[in-house]
Parts: structure tokens; sequence; C-alpha cells
């Protein structure tokens, strides 16, 4: 009797907890009934989809959202207020929805044009949580996503001192875990392939192996000094995937998945999980807990990481600072269309 052979996903899955990264329900739902996918993480693009897909299960989701706000409205509120309300309620019908097809956690982001603003993100944190509560949705469900500038770290430092979880996101460099870490934040979600993305755009060949990939070993880092200083309460969830030797060849694309097995969690696309799914190539575990508090990768006491040390390792830091500030434009962008989007269908319910 022919043995099956266990697929790339199963191998991985067994090692690593998943989430997709997804905002399509359907394809959350296939992907869900496979075993091997805990978890779901959203951004403001998959919001931003939903929002203008013209589909008629997210138009619905849409309408829903818009009439909700204007109905709780409290009177005087602005337009802003109002299309404001809506959006996070947008994000939240979203993600309810993905509750309901995974077991684990959603991630749920913070509107990223507050990155800046501790106050104002440790509000919306809260509303996001209470809009899930009212649908039932305990808090436990529910991951926090705010961008690892210094602002939305100590936002999600208050968060987590209130039982509300987080996500930090848009993290490309050690200087950004070391302070989630230090924060008792509950995840990071660092991205090795837009590290990657940086440092090819800087010269004119391309990493041989995938443990050449500047994005693996940051992520490697990463996980040996969480390790190596006790940073029990920090989960590493890397997202963002490149082919670390190129797109010569297919084989390539799992490049830096398969270099960071062993990982804690790993958020991946629906196209990469297809990959995984469809191959049984064996998959050897890459990444390990050699034991707490042992191997340190630096030498003498952990990094004390306060703001100004923060911001000049980061400032020092020229793809984490390239690339964060990258990723806050496009995301803030992207929120800025939806918002537009929004606010006309507010208007036509004023």
């Amino acid at each position: 009797m022919r043995t099956m052979l266990a697929t790339l996903l199963e191998q991985l899955s067994s090692m690593t907890t998943l989430s997709i990264d997804s905002g399509d329900l359907a394809v959350i739902e296939e992907f869900a009934q496979s075993g091997c996918i805990s978890d779901a993480t959203t951004n403001p693009l998959f919001v931003a989809q939903a929002g203008q897909s013209g589909d008629p299960l997210y138009t619905a989701m849409v309408d829903e959202s818009v009439a909700s706000a204007v109905k709780r409205a409290s009177v005087g509120s602005s337009l802003h207020e109002i299309t404001d309300l809506a959006m996070d309620t947008l994000a939240v019908t979203l993600g309810a929805r993905i509750s309901a097809l995974v077991p684990g956690y959603v991630s749920t982001e913070v509107d990223p044009r507050l990155s800046f603003d501790v106050g104002a993100s440790v509000v919306k944190g809260r509303r996001i949580i209470s809009l899930y509560k009212e649908r039932n949705i305990p808090k436990s469900r529910i991951l926090i996503k705010l961008a690892a500038t210094w602002e939305g770290i100590q936002a999600a430092k208050i968060l987590e001192a209130e039982g509300i979880t987080c996500n930090l996101t848009l993290i490309f460099s050690v200087t950004q875990a070391i302070a989630c870490g230090q924060a008792d934040v509950r995840l990071i979600s660092p991205f090795p392939g837009r590290v990657l993305d940086w440092h090819n755009a800087r010269r004119s060949t391309i990493p041989d192996t995938p443990s050449e990939d500047e994005g693996v070993m940051a992520v490697t880092k990463m996980h040996s000094y969480y390790r190596a200083f006790n940073h029990k309460n920090t989960i590493l969830m890397p997202a963002s995937w490149r082919p670390s030797r190129g797109t010569s060849s297919p084989d390539f694309m799992l490049d830096e998945i398969r270099a960071l097995a062993g990982v804690d969690r790993m958020t991946i696309p629906a196209p990469l999980l297809q990959m995984l799914q469809d191959s049984t190539d064996p998959l050897p575990r890459m990444l390990h807990d050699q034991g707490w508090g042992e191997s340190s990768p630096l030498a003498g006491e952990e990094i004390a990481m306060d703001e100004n040390t923060f911001r000049y390792m980061m400032t020092m830091d020229g793809c984490g600072n390239d690339k964060l500030g990258e990723g806050l434009r496009n995301f803030c962008d992207l929120t800025d269309e939806l918002e537009e989007a929004i606010r006309s269908k507010v208007e036509t319910k004023l």
C-alpha cells in the first residue's frame, strides 16, 4: 500500500502556525478547510478592495457599514466622523465574517494615518474591539494591527496592558523587533520580501541561496534575539514573500518560506499557499527553539530601547527607515481612496 506523502503545506503547518493573508472570504474558506490554516490577516489593501470591488457580497457589507454608522452617529456628528466610523465598521464587518471561517486570530488594522499619534491609535484600537464585542466576538480572537513606528509601539504597549492584543506590522529592522519585544506586544510581522527588495535594488546580483537573503537573515536574527533575551510573550509572524534567487524558476517562489520553516507563525497569500499545497517535496525545519536565554546573537547585554535610541537606530538603518516610510505611504494612500468612496456613500444617506 502506497504511503501518501505529506504536502509542503502540511509539513510547514506541523512546525509553524499558519495564517492566510487575504480579504477574500471564498479563498479563506477554501484554505481553512485544509486544516492547515488557523488565522487570517487583513490590511488596508484588502479592506479597500472589499469596499470598492462591486461584488454584491462586499457591496452589501459596505452598505451595511455605512447605514450602521449613520444610525449610530450622535447629533452634530460631522461627515468626517461618520465616515471614519463607517470605515471602522467595514473593517470589523469583514473581520467578523473571517472569524467565522478560521478558529484563531483575526488581525484588523488601525487607520495607518494615525501611526504617529499614540492617543488616537489607542482610541481607535479600543473602538475596533468594542465593535467586535457587539458582534459577540471576544477580544482574545482579535489582533489590533498597528504600524511599528515608535508611537505605534507605545500605543500597543497601552492596549496590551488593557488585555487588547496587538500585531505590529511594517517591520523591516531588528530595531523595531527589539522595541516590540520590550513592550511585550503579542505579535510582530516582519517583511522579509521587502527587505530583500531594498537590497536587490542596490546591487547588480541577487543571492545565490536563501541563506544569503537579507530578509531571511533579518527574521532569523529576530528569532534568535527573542530567544536569547527571553521575549517569550512576542510571537514572530513574517509576511510578504519573495523568491530569494529571483524569478527564473517557479521553484524559487517558496525560497523565503522554506528558509524560515519553524518560525513561530507565518501569514501567506493564497497563491503561495496553493504552491505549498501542490508540492510534496521534503521540508526540513530551519529555525529551532534552541533554548530561551541562550545563544545570544549580540555580544553583551540587551539593548535598552528608549525613544532616542530607537529613532537613532532607525535613522541609521537605511532599509528599515526607507521601507517603513514607503509602507506607510502606500497604506495611507489606500486608506485615502477608501475614505473617499465611503464618504460619498455616507453623503447619500444623510
